[in-house]
């Protein structure tokens, strides 16, 4: 689906007015929140392949007492909102292809980000995500992490002044067993490098994306990481490795001491179920992520 602008998204879904004056939309079905120290989340996308649209993932996630949906077309925002749920990550609107490592995309990036950070302003989102980009014929990586964290700082003083927070996701490029498992020629492909880029940008609202299923693949030892990251990351996603699928047994990443682990650390912003459902009802895969990270 094409992604609309912010511009018409605010003038087709209603929200110019007073539910922007207020900020979120009221609640029309509010349920209890799961009460844990962060709030839950869940990436649309991974959920569409089985037939299951934003508005529908989000009666679940409301069902589930979750906080915040992502990784959903702009135009379902007004009507998952109004289900009391927040839109935890807004679409920095240059996708992880085309980032600013490449600099025929550093036009697109600026002002992909800049429509990001106006419009979650607007609805009362706190998030943005961004990437790097692909590698391309006879990038030098010095120039190309110089690229990125120039182009970035164009864009944070606006994230400042609005209180947005830009977060950059880490991807792996090594799987390639399936659709999405992975990203070859993904430019930030290693965590520490990345950790180097946000502070290089230097400001508290350009945040990691510290994706739990491609650390595992790409650098491991997670738990330390966090601890040691913990004040540059400020947002989570999960899957099950290998395969990006649900985080039971199946797989090898042991979730509940590293979502232990993230407690202590004090973080209190969204960690995201981004697992593709493989189980035959969907909707146990996703109640199974949340209280396995809950």
């Amino acid at each position: 689906m094409r992604t609309r602008s912010r511009r018409q998204f605010l003038a087709t879904t209603a929200m110019g007015g007073g539910l922007l004056a207020s900020g979120i939309p009221p609640a029309r079905a509010a349920a209890a929140k799961i009460e844990t120290p962060f709030k839950h989340s869940v990436m649309g996308w991974c959920f569409k392949g089985r037939g299951v649209d934003a508005v529908q993932l989000a009666k679940w996630c409301v069902q589930l007492g979750m906080h915040g949906i992502e990784g959903i077309p702009r135009d379902a925002y007004k009507d998952v909102m109004d289900l009391g749920l927040e839109i935890a990550l807004v679409s920095g609107g240059h996708g992880f292809a085309e980032g600013p490592c490449n600099p025929k995309f550093h036009d697109k990036v600026v002002s992909g980000l800049k429509d990001a950070i106006n419009l979650a302003a607007d609805i009362g989102s706190k998030r943005v995500i961004t990437f790097t980009g692909m590698r391309y014929e006879g990038m030098d990586d010095e120039d190309a992490a110089t690229r990125c964290v120039e182009t970035w700082k164009e864009v944070v003083p606006l994230a400042e002044k609005k209180g947005i927070t830009i977060c950059f996701e880490h991807l792996n490029s090594r799987a390639i067993e399936g659709k999405m498992t992975g990203h070859p020629g993904y430019f930030g492909d290693d965590v520490d490098f990345c950790v180097d880029l946000v502070k290089r940008v230097g400001s508290e609202h350009f945040k990691l994306l510290f994706d739990i299923y491609h650390v595992a693949i790409m650098n491991g030892d997670i738990i330390r990481r966090i601890r040691e990251y913990k004040e540059y990351i400020g947002h989570y996603h999960t899957a099950g490795n290998p395969g990006r699928c649900e985080i039971d047994g199946k797989q090898e990443i042991n979730y509940p001491p590293i979502i232990a682990e993230i407690v202590k650390t004090g973080f209190t912003d969204y960690i995201a179920q981004e697992f593709i459902p493989t189980w035959d009802d969907p909707f146990a895969s996703l109640k199974h992520g949340v209280e396995t990270c809950s």
